[in-house]
């Protein structure tokens, strides 16, 4: 089993934003120091929800802060970047950190970010697939071109030229097949539970999909008894949900759907490790069991204080981390 992290640079009221990501980079030499397989970070643009608008560029100080460590993206949106520029960044940071990084690539929502970087809702409704082929062309052999809807351009040599193949977040049928034909990992989200990750899962193999190594994002918090998780969670989560969901903003003034945020924070807090170290790994080994799934990454920054973060990290990987097949 692989645990890692999941930084989503979540800024809670008050917080300066510049803060909060030094903050993660820290949390990124932490999880390092306490045993964590490897540290996925999170882009989100223009919101409380997240302050880090670049997971590479994250990506990249951490890696020049670390040795072992994996780093990841989860994920960088493909709807509003240009694929090869992209591939581009993931092959510098491979060479850079010694093979330690993977790309996650995803979607993406129908949000303003479409309209501000000139890229439009078509890309985010249709272009998925193209711009995902445009990006496997180019981490795979070195050289790339284009003749589609959204990508056309000669032929070009991609250097440096790293062989890589990214792992893609699925949150849909659509987008699940999509992975499947391409033969690549699955990222699924921590606001699904295990039965809708299995049933994601089998969905995969039914199209066809190959690839092993799926991911599973969750909510992770240890303390000294489960209730007491539960309780603290609830009373911190809902600071940074509440802002943190209202600043997605759709880019064509459809409706955009609000989530329960009270109801929200009670399902995160029964279907993940959030509890003492027993039921943290008993957890764990349970969605393993149901799912298939064996690579995890947690986000541990839901208590909005950076020193009970760190000692979050450091006491999951002291006491839940041996409890687990590694």
């Amino acid at each position: 089993m692989r645990v890692g992290i999941f930084l989503i640079a979540a800024r809670f009221p008050g917080q300066e934003a510049g803060r909060v990501l030094s903050d993660a980079v820290e949390l990124v030499v932490a999880a390092e120091e306490a045993g964590f397989d490897d540290a996925w970070i999170a882009e989100h643009h223009f919101m409380s929800y997240g302050v880090c608008p670049s997971a590479t560029t994250l990506a990249a100080v951490a890696a020049g802060r670390t040795t072992r460590i994996g780093l990841g993206t989860a994920v960088s949106v493909l709807s509003t970047q240009h694929p090869v520029a992209l591939a581009e960044q993931a092959a510098m940071l491979h060479h850079l950190s010694g093979g330690r990084f993977t790309l996650g690539v995803g979607r993406g929502g129908p949000w303003v970010d479409l309209e501000v970087f000139g890229t439009g809702a078509e890309r985010f409704e249709r272009g998925f697939g193209e711009s995902l082929d445009v990006l496997l062309d180019a981490l795979s052999t070195g050289r790339v071109a284009a003749d589609g809807e959204f990508f056309r351009f000669r032929e070009v040599g991609v250097v440096p030229q790293a062989a890589m193949r990214p792992v893609v977040a699925c949150t849909s049928g659509p987008t699940v097949g999509l992975a499947a034909r391409r033969g690549l990992p699955m990222l699924l989200g921590m606001h699904v539970g295990d039965a809708e990750k299995a049933a994601m899962v089998t969905d995969y193999a039914a199209r066809g999909g190959t690839a092993a190594g799926h991911v599973a994002a969750g909510v992770a918090y240890v303390a000294d008894s489960t209730a007491l998780a539960v309780r603290e969670l609830k009373g911190s989560l809902p600071r940074w949900l509440g802002p943190g969901l209202a600043g997605y903003v759709p880019v064509d003034g459809r409706p955009r759907a609000s989530r329960d945020v009270p109801a929200y924070v009670d399902l995160l807090t029964r279907i993940h490790p959030v509890g003492s170290a027993g039921h943290c790994a008993e957890t764990l080994l349970r969605t393993a069991e149901q799912t298939g799934i064996e690579h995890f990454i947690l986000m541990v920054e839901g208590l909005g204080d950076h020193r009970r973060t760190l000692e979050n990290v450091r006491r999951f990987g002291a006491e839940v981390l041996p409890l687990l097949p590694r």
